[in-house]
């Protein structure tokens, strides 16, 4: 009889304690911790829409931390404002066989202000706690749950969160009051996403299992593009205190232009005055354009607020002339404020700014777009694009941060995708014309005149700004290929008007060439070397992308030692394919004292399948190849 009331309890205690360890990770099934530095055992995200005015936001995240590259994966804080109340936030901590080792409760996070010292976003605050692993792996467990006012945000999902991650239960629910309040889903990417979609009269639900981590791979397309996504909104919704009904871009940007952004472009009688005393005597409006966004540049600076916290709304402009600081969203409709009063008009662009071009979704206009304020300025029949944030931009350049993406612009009469300026291929130009003398013991001496535009130009031109240190430090970087290079002089050119860089630089550097007996043997190509291969793949996964292309041409005048002879010159060569064309010639004069080597290389900007990976690769690789061919000299 004590046997058979033992065996249920000792089942029972078997069962508590099982739950208990539901967290170990020493049994995760392989399929997941494949190419993954993290795994998400749970990420489970509930909405609920109340009404216009009031939406509530659960999330419960699991993540095992497989060693110290997941780490960035384990989140641990939260940002709000006035209208978002986090009405929970903890987190617990598991070891390896998922005994819990710390629990931190809503009282242990930090909460600090989102902007620190800049009295107007006060407002804005985020609650953090910092965990530091002392082994691994390790799971922690971050809970939260939000109320907000601003329904017109519902957070979108990402089935994978990156590269490198992967899933063991995605799960993400919408719950709202009445047909009213019914989402509208947008997927993206699910073709090849097993999932599992309820609906019923007043929820909609997702869920997934076992989403292996996809792996980083050389050229991948930007992680947004390939990843499966939802995004969702709701037809009439509350946003920062109004009300909205909207269905499409248009009916967005006369609802921002109307609401919040209306009353905020007042300034004072004294900055009006000043605004119109710098364009006195210019008619043009680009002209006017110009001198003002340089009078923004000279005399305001960028603080960095996120939009996700902040909202879409700016500081007004008055408030921001007075203070000479703000964001994105206050810069832009600061600057914006007083084109309007020196006659120019403008309008406010939301924008998914980073090195990876994302583009807004034509047939999706939602809030939960976009990450940057930038402005778009109307000037027969096109857009210059100046973003007001920079301090060192030229007018009318964007760079590579917000370049060739759809955006929405806000106008008067409603909003509208268009697409920002593009660098593409021959745009993004570098020539470089060097004369160079190869000396008896190897070493070299010479001048280089280098000139760069477009996405090209933005790699180099902040080398103005640099110290001699700095510079230097830079140029043995891009020529690591001259051993002991010295850098003697340079002097920079920075055309912003044109927006043209240009770098005289005068080097040399010792044992550049190889000797052996009589002869010397040296790369012709000292100063364009495209010696990097892309990695090798046995069974590629991800297609791959060439975001923007670019043209280099170049023309080397190299003189040679005295008492040496041309033995062997590389034969010409030129490639063409669909990535681009690549050719190259080598021309001896005719005292046989020098050699002139040209050099020009496109490469196109274009979305690949993987199985054109290999030809891209094949090109590459006998483009190196070509770069590093050498002459040899041999003596008299």
């Amino acid at each position: 009889m004590r046997l058979s009331l033992l065996f249920p309890l000792l089942f029972l205690s078997f069962l508590s304690y099982a739950q208990e360890l539901k967290y170990n990770s020493l049994f995760i099934n392989k399929t997941l911790t494949d190419n993954a530095n993290a795994v998400v055992r749970l990420d489970q995200l509930d909405v609920e829409i109340l009404s216009q005015q009031k939406m509530t936001v659960k999330n419960k995240q699991v993540i095992t931390v497989l060693n110290k590259l997941g780490n960035r994966n384990a989140r641990n804080g939260l940002g709000y404002d006035s209208s978002k109340k986090i009405k929970s936030i903890n987190i617990v901590v598991y070891d390896a066989v998922g005994n819990e080792i710390e629990k931190i409760k809503k009282k242990d996070f930090k909460d600090v202000s989102a902007v620190d010292g800049f009295s107007l976003y006060i407002d804005y605050r985020k609650l953090y706690y910092n965990y530091t692993p002392i082994s691994y792996p390790y799971t922690i467990q971050f809970n939260y749950e939000y109320e907000t006012s601003d329904t017109g945000s519902i957070p979108s999902w990402y089935f994978l969160s990156g590269f490198t991650v992967s899933v063991e239960k995605s799960h993400y629910s919408i719950v709202y009051a009445d047909a009213g309040q019914k989402p509208v889903i947008y997927e993206k990417n699910l073709e090849s996403l097993e999932f599992d979609k309820k609906e019923t009269n007043n929820s909609i639900t997702y869920t997934a299992h076992t989403i292996p981590a996809m792996k980083r791979e050389g050229m991948s397309p930007s992680f947004e593009k390939i990843s499966p996504k939802l995004m969702a909104r709701i037809p009439n919704f509350h946003y920062k205190g109004f009300d909205a009904s909207i269905d499409n871009w248009t009916d967005m940007g006369s609802w921002v232009d109307n609401k919040l952004l209306s009353g905020r472009d007042k300034l004072s009688p004294q900055t009006v005055a000043k605004a119109k005393a710098l364009v006195l005597g210019v008619d043009d409006d680009l002209e006017k354009a110009k001198i003002i966004y340089k009078y923004v540049q000279d005399n305001t600076r960028y603080i960095s607020v996120q939009i996700g916290i902040g909202g879409l709304q700016p500081i007004s402009a008055i408030d921001v002339d007075k203070v000479k600081y703000g964001d994105c969203k206050g810069l832009s409709n600061y600057t914006k404020a007083l084109l309007k009063e020196v006659g120019v008009a403008s309008y406010y662009a939301v924008v998914e700014a980073g090195g990876d071009k994302v583009d807004f979704e034509d047939d999706f206009a939602d809030l939960a777009q976009g990450n940057h304020i930038i402005l778009a300025i109307p000037y027969n029949e096109t857009y210059y694009w100046v973003d007001c944030t920079s301090q060192i931009l030229p007018f009318g350049y964007i760079g590579t941060f917000t370049d060739d993406r759809k955006v929405m612009i806000v106008k008067p009469d409603g909003g509208e995708i268009v697409t920002t300026t593009a660098y593409v291929n021959e745009d993004n130009y570098q020539s470089i014309e060097a004369s160079y003398e190869l000396k008896p013991d190897g070493s070299i001496s010479g001048e280089t005149h280098l000139v760069t535009k477009g996405s090209q130009y933005n790699a180099h031109f902040r080398l103005k700004e640099k110290t001699e240190e700095d510079v230097v430090k830079q140029f043995k970087s891009r020529w690591s290929s001259i051993n002991n290079l010295t850098i003697t002089n340079y002097h920079f050119d920075n055309n912003t008007n044109d927006v043209i860089f240009t770098e005289d630089i005068s080097l040399n550097a010792t044992n550049y060439a190889s000797i052996s007996g009589d002869r010397i043997l040296f790369t012709a190509n000292a100063f364009n070397n495209q010696n990097v291969v892309p990695d090798r793949y046995r069974n590629r996964k991800l297609p791959f992308e060439i975001q923007r292309g670019f043209l280099d041409e170049d023309s080397f005048a190299i003189q040679l030692p005295a008492g040496y002879i041309v033995e062997a010159l590389p034969n010409a060569k030129k490639i063409e394919n669909e990535f681009g064309t690549y050719s190259v010639s080598f021309e001896q004069n005719a005292d046989n004292h020098s050699v002139k080597y040209k050099r020009r290389f496109l490469l196109k900007k274009g979305f690949y399948s993987k199985d054109k990976y290999k030809e891209y690769r094949n090109f590459r690789k006998e483009i190196a190849s070509t770069d590093n061919s050498q002459i040899v000299l041999l003596k008299k």
